[in-house]
């Protein structure tokens, strides 16, 4: 099964989505869920209850969630980190598409992946 993505409130950029989109990739952004202003906790609760793989910013955050939920066996669908502002939008869909293209919905599953591994 594909990868479909959801896009938390620091990572949600207008142009990105667009962009995954025109190129039929499933995502989702918080705004979307209605899930502003929502713990990280949840969102990460949400994406995986929707079975979709999560892409944030909040590399410190979701690292340590990451860590925790595996710690507990608190299965999730699988978590995309990126530094913010490190790269255009064109890049972080190139790097997504890279990703997409080679790891599956049930290869996310319990992983933290890094953007930056996705050249």
């Amino acid at each position: 099964m594909k990868i479909r993505f959801y896009f938390d409130e620091d990572a949600m950029d207008k142009a990105l989505v667009r962009a995954l989109r025109a190129r039929a990739v499933d995502v989702e952004t918080a705004n979307e869920a209605g899930m502003i202003h929502r713990e990280d906790r949840d969102h990460l609760r949400y994406a995986t209850s929707q079975s979709r793989v999560l892409y944030t910013f909040n590399m410190g955050h979701f690292c340590a969630i990451h860590s925790e939920f595996l710690a507990d066996g608190i299965p999730q669908a699988g978590i995309v980190v990126s530094r913010q502002q490190q790269y255009s939008v064109g890049d972080q869909m190139r790097r997504l598409l890279n990703l997409s293209h080679h790891k599956n919905a049930e290869e996310m599953r319990n992983r933290l992946e890094f953007l930056s591994d996705w050249a």
